[in-house]
């Protein structure tokens, strides 16, 4: 039988190369959205290697210290992960977790010495992501849900905004304790209950696109068509929605789309390098009032995109959209009639893939290090027998791994979890890891650090869990540092 796992996590901050689950929530229930067991609800501690965002903890109001006296170890929590939440035939999912949570969780596997994927797909599991449903039910089917808008202060316009706490708030749904991990478990199961029950023909449609073999039978290049795509990509004004194009192959078997709300005329004439330079410009180049950016996208299959044919879109969506049948055509015409134009783009993200594998080539930290490639079969055996010795054998177990990766993601898993299995050497080249690693983080978290400690109004527990910041920091910091 299958069944939901509804699944949160507050982490020490954003990435999740460099940052650490500090607490886990999830409540199972069937497809009929009824509880199965009790909810879970528990803290990972965090290890003396990593520097908490104290921003992220002003709102989980999570302390390092609290994790180290009441939470498991990250080998723990991995083990209890594989063996009774993400179990087989679970869809786990969550609200912005494709892009977030479940990254996390792979790096976690990663770290922990598990497969980073299986537990995303293998013996009838798979994942979705609640939060491209509420995009596109409300595009396209947004009758019967209260819907949440903030003002923008410049132009005195409402803006359409999907956060969690808001959809609660707007629907009269109890949602105490925002950015507590089980507080956002319960409300989204409430939220997902709400969608199911006043729009349940799109909600089980999209819960059918969470299978990328059902999202490839309506976009790929073999027979294209356009098709609806809400994304976070897109503008708020049209609720994160468009109708997009496939245009080119894109890196794992993905596919590159174009957004058929853009006319393609004033890209006709740009080189590759003119479009590589536009697709690799920074977050600060972005903004400048004169950027115009390409109106392309990688629609990755299995990342449960948000997509349909466009016969679902009635007269009131077309209006919405400000798009219409003509136009679409217009614009897949005039790329069909400018092929260069595609492989100028295709030949400008192989430049680009080139530059970001260079980089990543150049991380030595393996840890971060999760996609430079796949595990091969006899080194999946000897990752399975690291997570299933017990510490007196870690001791003296040394794989002969193919992966160069693996011998050093190995020291730092028994640095972490079997601290007493490490040699004197091996402690010496975990220490050596530890302070570089803090000194690589300490000028962020100190520049964040103190526009914390600057803030007005404050509440008492945040100014406790910034003197634990604090004292985190004294009792981590290297000597030498």
């Amino acid at each position: 039988m299958k069944t939901f796992f509804f699944y949160d996590l507050e982490t020490s901050g954003f990435s999740p190369r460099d940052d650490r689950i500090m607490q886990f929530a999830g409540q199972r229930t069937d497809l009929e959205l009824n509880p199965i067991g009790d909810p879970i609800n528990i803290l990972v501690k965090l290890n003396d290697d990593v520097l908490p965002s104290p921003s992220a903890l002003m709102v989980t109001k999570i302390s390092p210290q609290k994790t180290v006296q009441e939470g498991y170890s990250e080998a723990e929590f991995a083990k209890l992960c594989q063996e009774s939440f993400f179990t087989e035939d679970t869809i786990a999912i969550g609200y912005n977790n494709i892009r977030f949570d479940d990254e996390h969780m792979r790096y976690l596997f990663w770290r922990n010495f598990y497969d980073p994927y299986e537990w995303q797909w293998k013996d009838g599991r798979s994942r979705w992501d609640m939060l491209d449903v509420v995009r596109m039910v409300r595009a396209l089917r947004p009758e019967g849900i209260n819907w949440p808008f903030k003002l923008n202060e410049e132009t005195g316009e409402e803006i359409a905004i999907n956060k969690l706490e808001l959809l609660t708030k707007e629907n009269g749904i109890e949602h105490e304790n925002a950015h507590d991990a089980l507080a956002d478990v319960v409300g989204l199961i409430e939220v997902t209950k709400l969608i199911k029950q006043k729009q349940p023909q799109i909600f089980n449609y999209l819960l059918k696109m969470r299978q990328k073999t059902n999202v490839q039978k309506i976009v790929n290049l073999e027979d294209p068509k356009p098709f609806v795509y809400s994304s976070g990509r897109y503008l708020a004004k049209y609720q994160k929605t468009t109708v997009a194009f496939p245009i080119a192959p894109a890196k794992n078997k993905n596919v590159i789309v174009w957004d058929l709300r853009v006319d393609p005329t004033p890209y006709i004439d740009w080189d590759f390098q003119k479009i590589a330079e536009n697709i690799t410009a920074t977050w600060e180049e972005r903004q400048k009032e004169n950027f115009v950016p390409l109106p392309i996208k990688t629609l990755q299959y299995n990342r449960c995109p948000a997509v349909a044919l466009t016969d679902v879109l009635t007269k009131d969506n077309w209006q919405m959209l400000e798009l219409s049948p003509e136009i679409i055509t217009k614009h897949i015409q005039l790329l069909a009639n400018n092929p260069h134009l595609v492989t100028n783009i295709m030949t400008a993200l192989e430049q680009k893939e080139s530059f970001y594998s260079e980089n990543e080539a150049r991380n030595k930290n393996v840890e971060a290090r999760l996609y430079d490639s796949f595990i091969d079969n006899k080194d999946k055996i000897r990752i399975e027998a690291v997570r299933n010795a017990g510490a007196r054998e870690l001791a003296d177990f040394n794989p002969e791994f193919n992966d160069e990766r693996l011998p050093e993601l190995l020291l730092h898993y028994k640095a972490r979890s079997f601290n007493k299995t490490l040699t004197i050497e091996e402690k010496e080249k975990w220490e050596k890891y530890r302070v570089e690693n803090i000194q690589r983080m300490l000028p962020n978290f100190k520049k964040e650090l103190v526009e914390v400690s600057n803030r007005e109004n404050l509440t008492t527990e945040q100014k406790y869990i910034l003197e634990e910041i604090n004292l985190w920091l004294e009792n981590i910091l290297p000597d030498n540092i």
